[in-house]
Protein backbone atom coordinates (compact mmCIF):
# COMPACT_ATOMS: atom_id res chain seq x y z
CA UNK A 1 0.00 0.00 0.00
CA UNK A 2 1.34 3.34 -0.90
CA UNK A 3 1.41 6.42 0.81
CA UNK A 4 -1.27 8.11 -0.93
CA UNK A 5 -3.37 4.57 -1.02
CA UNK A 6 -2.76 5.18 2.99
CA UNK A 7 -3.96 8.85 2.68
CA UNK A 8 -7.29 7.84 1.49
CA UNK A 9 -8.05 5.34 3.05
CA UNK A 10 -7.45 7.57 5.96
CA UNK A 11 -9.55 9.81 4.47
CA UNK A 12 -12.04 7.66 4.36
CA UNK A 13 -11.79 6.16 7.64
CA UNK A 14 -12.08 9.82 8.47
CA UNK A 15 -15.58 10.29 6.77
CA UNK A 16 -17.02 6.88 8.13
CA UNK A 17 -16.14 8.34 11.75
CA UNK A 18 -18.58 10.95 11.04
CA UNK A 19 -21.42 9.34 9.25
CA UNK A 20 -21.31 7.35 12.18
CA UNK A 21 -21.42 9.79 14.85
CA UNK A 22 -24.10 11.84 12.78
CA UNK A 23 -26.24 8.64 12.67
CA UNK A 24 -26.04 8.60 16.31
CA UNK A 25 -27.61 11.90 17.27
CA UNK A 26 -30.38 11.63 15.36
CA UNK A 27 -32.65 14.16 13.01
CA UNK A 28 -31.57 16.17 10.00
CA UNK A 29 -28.13 14.91 10.88
CA UNK A 30 -28.76 11.10 10.96
CA UNK A 31 -30.61 11.56 7.16
CA UNK A 32 -27.12 12.78 6.40
CA UNK A 33 -25.19 9.93 7.56
CA UNK A 34 -25.85 7.78 4.69
CA UNK A 35 -24.79 9.46 1.92
CA UNK A 36 -21.39 9.68 3.80
CA UNK A 37 -21.28 6.56 4.33
CA UNK A 38 -21.61 5.87 0.60
CA UNK A 39 -19.20 8.81 -0.03
CA UNK A 40 -16.43 6.91 1.98
CA UNK A 41 -16.69 3.68 0.36
CA UNK A 42 -16.48 5.60 -3.36
CA UNK A 43 -13.39 7.50 -1.61
CA UNK A 44 -11.72 4.11 -0.74
CA UNK A 45 -12.32 3.14 -4.09
CA UNK A 46 -10.66 5.97 -5.85
CA UNK A 47 -6.88 4.81 -4.30
CA UNK A 48 -4.44 5.32 -6.86
CA UNK A 49 -2.98 1.40 -6.57
CA UNK A 50 -6.61 0.40 -7.49
CA UNK A 51 -7.55 3.23 -10.70
CA UNK A 52 -3.91 1.54 -11.52
CA UNK A 53 -4.54 -1.95 -11.64
CA UNK A 54 -8.45 -1.40 -13.23
CA UNK A 55 -6.48 0.69 -16.25
CA UNK A 56 -3.77 -2.10 -16.69
CA UNK A 57 -6.98 -4.88 -16.47
CA UNK A 58 -5.87 -6.54 -13.29
CA UNK A 59 -9.14 -5.00 -11.65
CA UNK A 60 -12.59 -5.73 -12.38
CA UNK A 61 -14.40 -2.46 -13.53
CA UNK A 62 -17.58 -3.81 -13.93
CA UNK A 63 -18.56 -4.41 -10.00
CA UNK A 64 -22.24 -3.73 -9.26
CA UNK A 65 -22.75 -0.96 -6.99
CA UNK A 66 -22.93 -0.90 -3.53
CA UNK A 67 -26.32 -0.77 -1.27
CA UNK A 68 -26.29 1.86 0.92
CA UNK A 69 -22.99 2.92 3.10
CA UNK A 70 -22.44 1.31 6.44
CA UNK A 71 -23.69 3.53 9.19
CA UNK A 72 -23.85 2.18 12.66
CA UNK A 73 -27.57 2.37 13.93
CA UNK A 74 -28.91 5.75 15.30
CA UNK A 75 -30.16 4.21 18.70
CA UNK A 76 -30.58 0.64 20.11
CA UNK A 77 -31.79 -2.08 18.15
CA UNK A 78 -33.96 -3.51 21.20
CA UNK A 79 -36.48 -2.44 23.52
CA UNK A 80 -35.86 -1.56 27.26
CA UNK A 81 -35.31 -4.83 29.14
CA UNK A 82 -37.46 -5.42 32.02
CA UNK A 83 -36.39 -4.99 35.26
CA UNK A 84 -36.10 -8.47 36.99
CA UNK A 85 -38.47 -9.65 39.93
CA UNK A 86 -37.01 -8.75 43.16
CA UNK A 87 -36.30 -12.11 44.73
CA UNK A 88 -37.20 -13.09 48.36
CA UNK A 89 -34.31 -13.29 50.67
CA UNK A 90 -32.92 -17.00 50.74
CA UNK A 91 -32.22 -18.81 53.99
CA UNK A 92 -29.02 -19.85 52.48
CA UNK A 93 -26.39 -19.33 49.63
CA UNK A 94 -26.23 -21.05 46.39
CA UNK A 95 -28.82 -21.11 43.41
CA UNK A 96 -31.30 -23.42 44.31
CA UNK A 97 -32.80 -21.78 47.57
CA UNK A 98 -33.61 -24.21 50.72
CA UNK A 99 -31.62 -24.24 53.71
CA UNK A 100 -28.53 -23.62 54.38
CA UNK A 101 -26.28 -26.87 53.67
CA UNK A 102 -23.83 -26.42 57.07
CA UNK A 103 -27.10 -26.30 59.07
CA UNK A 104 -28.28 -29.26 57.08
CA UNK A 105 -24.88 -31.48 58.26
CA UNK A 106 -24.62 -30.09 62.01
CA UNK A 107 -28.56 -31.13 61.79
CA UNK A 108 -27.75 -34.81 60.61
CA UNK A 109 -24.81 -35.12 62.68
CA UNK A 110 -26.90 -34.50 66.03
CA UNK A 111 -29.30 -36.85 64.69
CA UNK A 112 -26.91 -39.00 64.32
CA UNK A 113 -25.06 -38.85 67.65
CA UNK A 114 -28.68 -38.84 68.98
CA UNK A 115 -29.43 -41.83 67.57
CA UNK A 116 -26.60 -43.48 68.45
CA UNK A 117 -27.09 -42.73 72.10
CA UNK A 118 -30.76 -44.37 72.11
CA UNK A 119 -29.57 -47.57 69.94
CA UNK A 120 -26.25 -47.90 72.83
CA UNK A 121 -28.88 -47.04 75.73
CA UNK A 122 -31.44 -49.45 74.62
CA UNK A 123 -29.08 -52.25 74.02
CA UNK A 124 -28.10 -51.80 77.80
CA UNK A 125 -31.81 -52.69 78.33
CA UNK A 126 -31.79 -55.96 77.26
CA UNK A 127 -28.35 -57.57 76.79
CA UNK A 128 -27.97 -61.06 74.38
CA UNK A 129 -25.93 -62.97 76.59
Amino acid sequence: MTTADQKVERAANKLQQLANQMAGEGGVKAKLAEPLAEDADFIRKLKPSLIKARAKGEAPTNQPPQSDGHVSPSGPQLGKRPKPKPKAKKSGGGRSGGPNPWLVAGAALAAGIFLAKWIDWRGHAHPRD
